[in-house]
């Protein structure tokens, strides 16, 4: 009776620690994923803010102003840069300050590093950089290349201008096309995973059940 017993409460200990360690595991490696994916987005972020913005940059300051140029169109060339410069420059903040407490975790070889990162607490502000630096930002590029074409050439010739402005808006739909197409994709994608997932762990669970039942009938 005694044997029996301690062979019962073996097998529950044996159970529950597999459970316990495949949980685990499947906890740590989803934070691990998630770690090297804001890491990603961080350094594709900071790289394109620093491109865009030092092109808008150096258009605002290059580009050769006529007396004749509207003033509505000079206002609106100002303000685009300047949102366009600020967007970026709020990413690549955002950037600079995250990206070094992920990449000093990330050089750790220890499964329980990940723990002592900053990805999940701030992941508002990783999408916020993400979001303004492919998102936002390359919307006000397009409008700022738009515009200093108008500011460029509008002077000499409205219909370089205007083709301009004309290939531009189908590129804008284009993407903003994509964006949708390429976010529904990865939701769904999640979603799949998502029910693998739990499949797996219903089966492990399944399996770990009938591996309990079969040690309890042998037992008796």
């Amino acid at each position: 009776m005694f044997l029996r017993v301690f062979s019962t409460s073996h097998d529950w200990l044996v159970g529950s620690f597999i459970k316990e360690m495949s949980s685990s595991h499947n906890k740590h490696a989803l934070s691990w994923r998630r770690l090297y994916l804001s890491r990603a987005k961080l350094k594709a972020a900071s790289r394109t803010s620093a491109l865009l913005s030092g092109f808008a940059m150096v258009a605002m300051v290059e580009v050769q102003l006529e007396k004749s140029t509207p003033e509505s169109l000079l206002i609106a060339f100002s303000v685009t840069t300047t949102l366009l410069v600020a967007v970026h420059m709020l990413a690549l903040l955002i950037s600079t300050c995250i990206l070094p407490n992920i990449e000093a975790v990330s050089n750790v070889h220890n499964v329980n590093a990940v723990l002592e990162s900053p990805h999940d607490q701030m992941n508002c502000y990783i999408q916020m950089a993400w979001a303004f630096s492919t998102g936002i930002g390359i919307l006000l590029f397009l409008a700022e290349i738009a515009l200093l074409c108008w500011v460029k050439f509008s002077m000499y010739s409205y219909y370089a201008a205007l083709a301009s402005t004309v290939l531009i808006v189908p590129v804008v739909v284009l993407l903003i096309g994509f964006a949708i197409h390429f976010y529904r994709q990865l939701v769904s994608h999640k979603y799949e995973r998502s029910n693998r997932d739990i499949e797996e762990l219903e089966n492990m669970a399944t399996q770990l059940d009938n591996h309990m039942n079969a040690s309890n009938i042998q037992n008796v």
